[in-house]
């Protein structure tokens, strides 16, 4: 599965490597929402929520459904500014069906890929299933999407300042901390990109985004099967601190893609392809597979000793082994006639982390 963000035709200058302070700012309420995705940040998100007011803590609670499950588009800005005030002043210019649709995307689940215009301030059938699933949701949830639905510029507002409250309380000084490291991560990006291309930019994005063959489609390894194209305004991509593990996209209709990714730690560890992860589920789901890995984690075995111990014919073990290496979770070394078959035993100890990096990502 994989997000395709086709760039044919696309002029060099039109990809863009740039920091955004609300982003940023996003990538940190996700962090407060959801601390469990980032344990590294524990510390930081109890010392913040500790020293939030009571009355920002309501706020950040009633509107947390555009950045806790996944983020609002609004706030994963094109063209990033300097400054949070440009870039909310950016989000003040959205008309108040672009703004709804992208908060109740987030809000209600709805589907990124419906065409535009089907806004629930104009659409009747959109309304009404925006209400059924925010209720569904919860009912902090359903009480956002009404108030929204039914006063559009007093949510917006509000919003903006819960955001610039947060600056004041929490934001500028984590930003301050953090801006030396994204403008070296940005340097880096850009001198990949104006002297090896794009291809070599994206290489060091991560390893989980790469340039198709052609070089007309960017090719996001998350689990969703989706599409973009990036016209206009080209794609941009805006380096994290505090959004790690994520690669947050802007995909839908009507918006021009962005990818924040994470910056680099010291040293990274590639992550494994959901492709990858998908293979050694499928391949840890038959049984017979099972009872030979048990085997094979008390050392190396033959075919024939599999054979034997299990009671199966050479035939049959050997296409389980087959399947079991192309997931990588095998190696096999010849040993005079025989070929001795070892368990990839720190591939298969993964196997849960991959999967969980995987799905966040």
């Amino acid at each position: 599965m994989t997000l395709r963000i086709d760039i044919s035709g696309l002029p060099s200058e039109r990809v863009r490597f740039a920091a955004s302070p609300l982003a940023e700012l996003t990538a940190m309420l996700h962090v407060l929402a959801e601390p469990g995705h980032h344990p590294q940040f524990a510390g930081w998100a109890a010392d913040v929520r500790a020293g939030l007011r009571p009355g920002l803590t309501e706020r950040l609670a009633q509107a947390e459904f555009l950045w806790r499950a996944s983020q609002a588009d609004f706030l994963i800005p094109a063209r990033p500014r300097p400054t949070l005030a440009e870039e909310l002043d950016d989000v003040d210019r959205i008309d108040d069906e672009r703004y709804v649709t992208a908060a109740l995307v987030t809000t209600c689940g709805s589907n990124r890929t419906q065409a535009p215009g089907a806004s629930p301030l104009t659409d009747t059938a959109a309304r009404e299933r925006a209400l059924v699933v925010a209720q569904a949701r919860g009912v902090r949830q359903e009480a956002f999407a009404q108030r929204l639905l039914a006063d559009p510029a007093a949510v917006r507002a509000q919003v903006r300042r819960t955001l610039e409250e947060c600056a004041e309380t929490f934001f500028d000084d984590a930003w301050t901390g953090i801006v030396a490291q994204l403008a070296t991560d940005l340097r880096l990006k850009n001198e990949l990109l104006r002297r090896q291309g794009i291809g070599a930019a994206l290489a060091s994005v991560s390893g989980a985004v790469t340039l198709a063959p052609d070089s007309d489609c960017i090719i996001v390894d998350k689990m969703q099967d989706k599409a973009t194209a990036a016209r206009g305004a080209g794609v941009t991509f805006i380096p994290s601190v505090f959004g790690r593990p994520h690669l947050v996209a802007v995909h839908a209709p009507g918006w021009h893609p962005v990818l924040q990714y994470p910056i680099a730690e010291p040293s990274p560890a590639e992550p494994v392809s959901l492709e990858t992860v998908t293979l050694r589920l499928e391949a840890l789901a038959h049984p017979v597979r099972l009872r030979l890995l048990r085997t094979l984690a008390r050392g190396p075995h033959t075919t024939g000793e599999l054979a034997h111990v299990w009671d199966l014919s050479t035939p049959e073990v050997s296409r389980h082994l087959a399947v079991l290496r192309r997931a990588g979770l095998l190696t096999a070394r010849r040993q005079g006639r025989y070929i001795r078959y070892t368990l990839n035993l720190p591939d298969l100890a993964e196997l849960g982390t991959d999967l969980l990096a995987a799905v966040l990502r």
